[in-house]
C-alpha cells in the first residue's frame, strides 16, 4: 500500500478518521515525544505480531524518527499477511518540521 505523509495523517487525526498507528522507535524515543501511536519497538515486532492479529484487514500506519526503521516494520507485517501497511514518510523528524513538537 502507498506510503502516507505527516500532513495526510495529521489531517486524519485531526478529523478523528485516523488508522491504526503503531511506532516503532525505542521506548526513551517515545517518551520524548508522541503522537498518541501503540508503541511496539521494532525489535519487538517480531514477539508482538500476535496481539496485531485482528488488525490483518486494518489500515496500520507505523512510523519512526526518520521512516527507515518503520520501513522495515512495514515489510515485516506485509510478509506476516498484513495487507494495508503504509511507512510515515520522514517519521516524527518531518512531524516536528511541520507541526512543531
Amino acid at each position: 500500500m502507498e506510503d502516507i505523509t505527516v500532513i495526510e495523517l495529521k489531517s486524519r487525526l485531526d478529523n478523528g478518521k485516523a488508522p491504526m498507528i503503531i511506532d516503532v522507535r525505542e521506548t526513551w524515543e517515545f517518551e520524548e515525544f508522541n503522537i498518541g501511536a501503540t508503541l511496539i519497538p521494532l525489535a519487538e515486532l517480531p514477539d508482538k505480531i500476535e496481539n496485531l492479529g485482528d488488525h490483518k484487514q486494518d489500515e496500520i500506519v507505523v512510523h519512526c524518527r526518520s521512516g527507515a526503521r518503520s520501513a522495515s516494520a512495514k515489510a515485516f507485517l506485509e510478509s506476516q499477511g498484513f495487507s494495508k501497511v503504509r511507512n510515515l514518510l520522514g517519521g516524527m523528524l518531518d512531524w516536528q518540521r511541520q507541526f512543531g513538537a
